[in-house]
């Protein structure tokens, strides 16, 4: 297992489309492991392997708040089939756009089908932060950040402040 570095705003490998996963080998077992690894190290509760750079349908989530009981869940090819009339507001930030944060309205529970490690189909119902965060990440899948939800203006100040940062960062390098 090794910590991948996470790709930052405003990189435009975020604003591209996953393509789905169709081999479930060692590999695939080997990046799951990677991204777990390296949402943990981050620290944060989900990531999407085109956060990595690796422009693939399959995301990691985690949003145990115990310490000694992580329990790290990998959602493969996931599709929302079922969102909840219900909204909830939550704060949501992004490893992706790393210290900040707004709050996002979203569907208060969703049904995911998605694929195990071993390609299995399986169906998930969530609701509260796991809602959220799913969705969060499987709008990662498709080239979707937080920060679209969020008014024009302030979307352009936080995708401005980002440019800002990456280029006083390439000019240290």
């Amino acid at each position: 297992m090794s910590i991948k570095p996470i790709v930052l705003l405003p990189d435009s490998v975020l604003r591209e489309k996953s393509a789905p996963i169709e081999r479930f080998d060692d590999d695939l077992t080997r990046l799951a492991a990677d991204m777990t690894e390296t949402m943990y190290d981050a620290p944060g509760i989900g990531l999407a392997a085109i956060q990595i750079g690796i422009p693939r349908q399959m995301l990691v989530v985690d949003v145990s708040k115990d310490e000694d009981n992580k329990t790290p869940q990998v959602f493969i090819n996931p599709e929302i089939v079922k969102n909840s009339d219900e909204m909830n507001v939550y704060e949501e930030g992004c490893l992706s756009i790393p210290e900040y944060y707004a709050e996002v309205e979203r569907p208060a529970a969703i049904t995911v089908n998605y694929l195990d490690l071993s390609g299995k189909a399986q169906t998930i119902e969530a609701d509260g932060l796991m809602a959220t965060c799913l969705q969060h990440e499987i709008d990662h899948l498709n080239g979707v950040l937080f920060i679209d939800y969020l008014s024009k203006l302030k979307r352009q100040m936080v995708i401005k402040k980002f440019t800002k940062l990456a280029k006083q960062n390439a000019a240290v390098l």
